[in-house]
């Protein structure tokens, strides 16, 4: 029986049985179920009033907890729409309808029909009922394609097609089609210049317009091709004349007349008078416009003193006053410019590729002989010659050209020219046995390189003076029998060689690429570079080689 609400509570002797507890038997005999942590608590403990507490029910006469019943499910409304669109069709409950295609459709709203001309081009025709997808177990309107055939079978003759076909030559595989196609289309006949002239085939106005068009063309193609020659390159200037050379690389065995008939009239000879003193020398015309190169012994008498004269005395005996444009003390070279128009002008050639054993040719103004020409052969290339004289400021070093052709005084700032007639070098100097230098030639001639002389000519002709390469040492040559250099005796302050390291006592043994055997060479090499320009210097310090970095100033 269960209490009913608002029944008085009753105490412990008011004959109602005890709870079961757990772990205690019932009085049936069976187990007493465990208590939920809900139920194992009194209803005041759950903040349940006693009096209002609902009593637990009895089974039998026993006590028995309440039991939980599951949680009703929720179900929203469905959507009338939705459930016309998505439900399945009446009568269907799997997932699959074997009747889809009697079944009706509802619920299903449709598009407007498309327009007649799109219906009629991209629609299915009226006759044919076949859907666009098949249904399962259907076959496909169009046939599966046929095997293809092999490439090559027994029965085959064509040998492009049989593997096994030997190689043979032949003609082209070119089709009849494609020869035709090649050959060529047949023209229209030609019209002859009689038919143009006189058969009246072409218009009197075309033929005056097409004379008068070609009659232009031919007038400013002739203009310009006079402006390009006269003034497009100074060397072609029709009023200087230049000394042909032969364009042969094999130096081939010229004529020594032939040679001289051509520079003979590029060289001049030079006079010099101050006073009741004077000198002469040669010199050699460079330039269209009366630059004239020499050396600088030559001229130096006249450089620096008033009323004195310089004159060139040309091949023909004709004579012109000159004037000092440049000169440099530590190459000997001097340049001077005569007033005169339409020279013959010699062309330079390439000094770096001479070889021991080229023929030269020295020409010259020895002992005041205008036109000597004398013949020999290098001697040597790169020999460092130190020049000085008396009654000169000339203090220089070259990387001279040493020849076994006879050069006498006189022949200094004249040409030295190769088989071919270029020049490669400017004659300076001499070695004599006679005491004082006074003497002839014993074969032991020297001239300056014209790639030198060029680099040289060109700057005094802009500048009027020369920039060379400094180290900023003073070196003497030494020897230990196995090799030379050049000792630096002393280094001056702020010096590119100060920089760079190189202290009292070095011997430098290498400049750049070029090896240095002796105080001379040195100058040589330092001064083909330019100003400014990072060399590397090999020094031999206390028996060590060591490299230095100098900049040049």
């Amino acid at each position: 029986m269960t209490d009913q609400p608002g029944t008085p509570a009753q105490g412990p002797d008011d004959g109602r049985q005890d709870e079961p507890r757990a772990g205690r038997p019932e009085s049936n005999g069976r187990p007493a179920q465990p208590l939920h942590p809900w139920q194992a608590a009194s209803p005041s403990a759950r903040g349940v009033p006693a009096s209002t507490a609902p009593r637990p029910s009895t089974v039998n006469g026993s006590a028995e907890p309440p039991r939980l019943a599951p949680k009703p499910l929720h179900r929203p409304p469905v959507d009338p729409a939705q459930s016309s669109s998505f439900r399945r069709p009446q009568g269907v409950t799997g997932s699959f309808d074997p009747n889809r295609r009697n079944a009706p459709v509802r619920g299903i709203e449709r598009t407007t029909p498309p327009a007649a001309p799109l219906a009629s081009a991209f629609g299915r025709p009226e006759d044919n009922e076949e859907p666009l997808q098949r249904a399962p177990g259907e076959r496909p309107v169009t046939p599966e394609p046929a095997e293809e055939p092999v490439l090559w079978n027994a029965d085959e003759r064509d040998p492009w097609r049989n593997p096994a076909a030997g190689a043979m030559l032949g003609p082209p595989a070119a089709s009849a089609e494609q020869d035709e196609e090649s050959e060529p289309t047949e023209t229209g006949p030609l019209l002859s210049a009689r038919e143009v002239l006189f058969g009246r085939r072409v218009q009197p106005r075309a033929l005056a317009i097409l004379a008068v068009v070609a009659l232009l063309v031919g007038l400013a193609g002739g203009f310009l091709g006079r402006i390009t020659a006269e003034e497009g390159n100074p060397l072609l200037n029709p009023s200087v004349t230049l000394a042909e050379v032969e364009p042969a690389k094999e130096r081939p065995k010229g004529t020594v007349a032939a040679v001289a008939q051509r520079v003979v009239p590029a060289v001049v000879s030079i006079e010099v008078r101050v006073g009741a003193q004077g000198g002469s020398g040669s010199g050699v015309v460079i330039d269209g416009e009366g630059y004239v190169l020499t050396n600088n012994h030559v001229v130096s008498m006249a450089a620096d003193t008033p009323n004195a004269q310089v004159s060139a005395v040309f091949h023909d005996g004709t004579r012109a006053p000159a004037r000092i444009v440049g000169r440099d003390v530590k190459t000997d070279l001097a340049v001077i410019k005569v007033e005169v128009s339409n020279p013959t002008v010699a062309q330079l050639g390439d000094s770096d590729g001479l070889t021991v054993g080229d023929d030269v040719i020295a020409i010259g103004s020895p002992l005041g002989l205008a036109g000597t020409v004398t013949t020999g052969i290098v001697s040597s290339v790169h020999r460092p010659m130190r020049l000085a004289g008396e009654g000169t400021d000339t203090n220089a070093v070259i990387d001279a050209i040493q020849t076994d052709a006879a050069i006498n005084p006189g022949n200094s700032g004249g040409a030295l020219v190769d088989g071919n007639g270029a020049v490669v070098g400017i004659n300076s100097a001499i070695r004599t046995l006679g005491a004082g230098g006074e003497g002839g030639s014993i074969g032991l001639g020297f001239a300056i390189p014209i790639d030198d002389a060029r680099r040289i000519a060109e700057e005094l002709i802009r500048t009027g003076h020369v920039q060379h390469a400094d180290l900023g040492v003073n070196a003497k040559s030494v020897s230990d029998g196995l090799a030379d250099g050049a000792q630096v005796q002393n280094v001056q302050d702020g010096s590119a060689a100060a920089a760079a390291g190189i202290a009292e006592g070095d011997v430098i043994i290498r400049v750049g690429e070029r090896k240095v055997g002796s105080a001379d060479e040195l100058v040589v090499a330092v001064d083909r570079h330019q100003v400014g320009e990072r060399i590397p210097v090999a020094v031999v310090r206390q028996g060590r080689e060591l490299v230095l970095d100098v900049t040049l100033k």
